[in-house]
């Protein structure tokens, strides 16, 4: 399959897939492991949050037979949505890195609270809490156009990592600059 063919495909698969962004594929997102589809270095049966429906729609997309979900990547499930019980909370902030949505609030020291309408369920918070105090809980049934609104939180949490990087980057460049300058002055 040529280059722009798969991406083209990709792109196709990509806009089936739930967008949750939870990794459970065996990727890093739903645009990896739609490219890996395309590629075909992975199978269609690897979507746990997508399940039956979104193997269906990816064999009908992809001329291929549909078949169950590959227990190895987990099991499917009603839509569920992260929930902290705040009185357990001790404020570590380890769950806001890993949530790929933005969907917990808080700061170090301070309670946590997850946007429920935002979450994505992902479960990506879950493991990095060192109190267990976030659970799944099931979630309202989702919008028709639920993984295109997944999809937009995903890329403005990105966006938003890469600024922070770039941001970064210049602070530390601004500071080799100026402690260059200040060796090239003493004598």
């Amino acid at each position: 399959m040529s280059g722009a063919a798969a991406q083209t495909d990709a792109a196709r698969i990509d806009a089936l897939l739930p967008q949750t962004q939870c990794t459970r594929c065996g990727y890093p997102g739903c645009q990896p492991y739609a490219e890996a589809v395309a590629c075909g270095k992975a199978d269609i049966n690897q979507c746990p949050p997508g399940g039956s429906a979104t193997i269906r729609a990816l064999a009908e997309l992809l001329g291929r037979p549909a078949k169950p979900l590959n227990p190895a990547n987990g099991r499917e499930a009603p839509p569920q949505v992260a929930w902290i019980d705040e009185s357990r909370c001790i404020g570590c902030a380890r769950c806001l890195p890993p949530c790929p949505v933005d969907a917990i609030v808080g700061a170090a020291k301070f309670l946590h609270t997850v946007i429920a309408w935002q979450c994505t369920g992902c479960e990506l918070c879950i493991a990095p809490c060192p109190v267990d105090c976030i659970e799944l809980r099931p979630a309202p049934p989702p919008a028709a156009d639920q993984a295109l609104r997944n999809r937009a939180r995903f890329e403005a949490h990105r966006a938003r990592l890469q600024s922070q990087a770039a941001e970064r980057q210049r602070d530390l460049d601004a500071k080799k600059a100026g402690a260059g300058r200040g060796a090239a002055d003493r004598p």
